[in-house]
């Protein structure tokens, strides 16, 4: 994938440096990514150092740059003068902070014209991500974010931008509910008996592998879970427990609907 204009990433935290690794394995050149943090750590520093990446290089204004705003909510104004002075008529600013509106984008930034809001998740970093957006842009931009945002894993546009914090519930945040699973499902076999490491490895293994079933193309959670499901199997034994009274449904629609609660506190910060 080529890229004839700059890319500013404002900071190399966790998701920044995950879209960084994502850049960079899609084959966007490392000549055209700079990347603005005040407090680089050892591991962006290396990975820049490894790939080519500039941190914190002198910016100046410039056709077409995309700037990538990766920052804590709470940082994103001390920001705002450096932006004011690299920002050309058609810079675009993509967003990936959560609960930013393009409505508060535009206040902080008023001398920029062209928004786009994304949510990425933490796979971008080995180009499995799921990242949904919203635009306010030209068509061209629009595709400039999407061929940007997609080097890090599928893509999904959004109409509506109220609903960014449902998806920020389910796609941001769930990989850690995932994660989560595994962790429970390890502690689990380790109460049935097996060791430990024996047991996260079989955890780890199979929820990466059910998660690799669940390609974008292919059959549906509910008919995949149908497959491995023999009647009066092992398997059916276990959903029962985990079906009964619809309870871990509810817990997790609970869970989805606190983590958009905290986007849409986000905003209002």
């Amino acid at each position: 994938m080529s890229f004839e204009v700059s890319i500013i990433l404002f900071g190399g935290g966790r998701m920044g440096s995950a879209m960084l690794r994502g850049w960079i394995a899609s084959g966007i050149g490392p000549g055209a990514i700079h990347v603005m943090t005040p407090r680089p750590d050892e591991a962006l520093l290396g990975l820049a150092a490894e790939c080519g990446v500039r941190v914190n290089p002198p910016l100046t204004a410039r056709a077409g740059q995309a700037v990538v705003l990766a920052v804590k909510p709470q940082r994103v104004a001390e920001i705002a003068d450096q932006i004011a002075t690299i920002a050309t008529p058609d810079t675009l600013i993509v967003s990936v902070m959560a609960g930013k509106t393009i409505a508060d984008l535009r206040m902080l930034f008023p001398e920029v014209p062209s928004f786009v809001r994304a949510m990425p998740n933490l796979p971008a970093a080995v180009g499995s991500g799921m990242t949904v957006a919203v635009a306010d842009c030209s068509a061209g931009q629009r595709l400039l974010a999407e061929r940007l945002l997609s080097s890090t894993g599928a893509f999904e546009w959004l109409d509506d931008e109220a609903l960014m914090d449902a998806a920020t519930g389910v796609s941001g945040s769930g990989p850690a509910y995932l994660f989560y699973i595994a962790d429970c499902l390890t502690s689990a076999g380790i109460a049935a008996g097996l060791p430990a490491e024996v047991a996260e490895r079989l955890a780890r293994a199979t929820v990466a592998g059910a998660g690799a079933m669940l390609a974008p193309d292919g059959p549906s959670a509910e008919q995949l879970r149908r497959d491995v499901t023999s009647p009066n199997g092992t398997t059916q034994a276990g959903l029962e427990i985990l079906t009964a009274d619809g309870v871990l449904m509810g817990l997790v629609e609970q869970t989805v609907a606190a983590a958009a609660m905290r986007a849409r506190e986000l905003a209002a910060a």
